[in-house]
């Protein structure tokens, strides 16, 4: 009777499984949640997420914006390493459009019938990628966002070097094999679809990638920004209409611009240099950009009065914690909850339904005249420039209707501040500065890239001491990686050099 028993006790479980296995499919398939994501939407999303628009590091190093106060807002303006803000980027980008961008990639790449969305894909993955190498230099690039796809969860850290000659390829085989002929994909966010702004703005982005290169392989910039430049290819984007954007609304808010709205808005001000740098040349796009507050502290609506008069803003000057910004010259003093310099302005440039620009008309005119002046292309330098000017005042009417900047406005700065072929590559890229602001990751990496405009080092007295008198050059890995990606992030470290803020990434040399 016990080895009845016993021989019943090893067979039901056999029977369990079996009549369990039937219709186990349809069974466990939940009949509310999606099981797979339309990869159109995916992308989608990875085209809102790859916004990145931080302020603690990059708008302080390019001395446009500026917190005096210290703790979690701290790192660029005091030029100490601070790994709550060091992080942002990193984390921002790889939980989120890069890990979209690989799913939409691989369910695309073999279906003739999502060609396009296959290629466009390709060219946001570059731009993104673009970021993070700017930022890091040596990053995960060939084994990142394949978790899901193949349990790769500690990915190596491909050389930037590397990285970059795979973004160049990459944006220049996707912009090529995008054919308006073949099925669109309408719902994505930059263009509808529209085949010809997606060839502009991979062009475009060629084009910057190629000029990242200028001191360090000047020739291979070269090479291509003569197919960037040709318009057999497609052409560039140079009319304000093909800017690619972000579009924000009252119940689509613009998340990326929320920190000026937030409980810390009454925290970060318009910096010195900027403001005193559109002073001195009377520039119409102050007025839009700079407001003061009579209450800044407050949420908008009861900030009291605002103040637009170029003539009236204070810049905050750099060096200054919140013990020590009163003992600054000039110190316009404590008033409503904060202090009584410039801020950005909420209603125009950060407001929450202000569109989120990536890549527009005024830095590729601004670069195609660089290029021009290097003697790379047959453009008029001076055409080329007074374009790139009039496209960033053209581009406030984007931010709000009333913004407008109009034609003689730009005429009468153009004509006070004309173009000067022997300070050309300063004014280029001076403007290339004014026409980034926002989109702070372009503006430092553009910096770091040309050397203009001519910025004093931020002078905080307790600055990392390799930062000490100089420029940040780059952003340190998360401290995170190095407890759960430990042999690859020191991998990195070893090949490019000490994890720091000064060490320079392979085109800043």
């Amino acid at each position: 009777m016990k080895n009845i028993f016993k021989y019943i006790a090893v067979i039901i479980p056999f029977i369990t499984m079996s009549s369990c296995d039937k219709n186990f499919e349809k069974v466990n398939t939940d009949p509310v949640s999606l099981s797979s994501i339309d990869p159109a939407y995916l992308f989608s999303n990875a085209q809102r997420l790859c916004v990145n628009t931080t302020v603690h590091y990059e708008a302080a190093i390019v001395q446009q914006i500026i917190t005096p106060q210290p703790g979690s807002l701290a790192g660029g303006n005091y030029n100490i390493k601070s790994d709550i803000q060091t992080r942002l980027t990193f984390d921002s980008l790889y939980k989120g459009p890069v890990k979209n961008l690989i799913d939409v990639i691989n369910q695309t790449k073999d279906v003739p019938a999502k060609s396009n969305l296959y290629n466009m894909a390709r060219i946001v993955k570059a731009y993104v990628f673009q970021i993070l190498v700017d930022t890091y230099g040596d990053v995960p690039y060939s084994e990142a966002g394949l978790a899901y796809l193949d349990a790769t969860y500690l990915p190596k850290y491909d050389a930037a070097e590397d990285i970059y000659n795979d973004l160049l390829k990459e944006y220049m085989e996707a912009t090529k094999e995008l054919d308006a002929a073949k099925p669109l994909s309408t719902q994505e966010l930059f263009y509808n679809g529209n085949i010809a702004q997606w060839k502009k703005l991979g062009n475009s982005l060629l084009l910057r990638t190629a000029m990242r290169l200028t001191k360090v392989n000047p020739a291979k910039a070269q090479q291509y920004v003569v197919i960037a430049t040709n318009p057999a290819n497609g052409g560039l984007i140079e009319s304000v209409t093909d800017n690619a954007k972000i579009v924000f609304s009252t119940t689509f808010n613009n998340v990326f611009v929320e920190r000026f709205h937030a409980a810390e808005r009454g925290n970060y001000y318009m910096a010195a240099p900027f403001v005193d740098y559109l002073k001195s040349t009377n520039d119409p796009r102050l007025k839009e950009i700079s407001v003061k507050y009579q209450f800044p502290a407050n949420a908008l609506g009861s900030t009291g009065t605002e103040d637009t008069n170029p003539a009236n803003q204070i810049g905050m000057p750099l060096g200054y914690n919140a013990g020590t910004i009163s003992t600054a010259p000039g110190f316009p003093g404590a008033i409503g909850g904060g202090y009584a310099y410039s801020q950005p302005n909420r209603r125009t440039v950060t407001a929450i339904t202000a569109p989120a620009f990536l890549v527009t008309a005024s830095q590729t005119l601004l670069l195609e005249a660089e290029a021009a002046q290097r003697g790379w292309t047959s453009g008029n330098v001076a055409t080329l420039y007074n374009a790139g000017v009039r496209a960033h005042m053209n581009q406030f009417k984007q931010y709000l209707s009333s913004s407008e900047i109009l034609p003689a406005s730009q005429d009468a700065y153009l004509a006070t501040n004309p173009f000067n072929p022997a300070k050309a590559l300063e004014q280029i890229n001076t403007q290339y500065w004014i026409s980034s602001y926002i989109n702070w990751s372009e503006a430092w990496a553009n910096f770091r890239r040309s050397g203009f405009p001519a910025l004093t080092p931020n002078p905080y007295p307790q600055a990392d001491p390799d930062v000490k008198g100089g420029f940040i050059r780059r952003l340190t890995y998360p401290d995170r990686e190095y407890s759960v990606n430990e042999i690859n992030v020191k991998a990195a470290v070893a090949h490019q050099g000490p994890d720091v803020l000064s060490t320079r990434i392979f085109w800043d040399k």
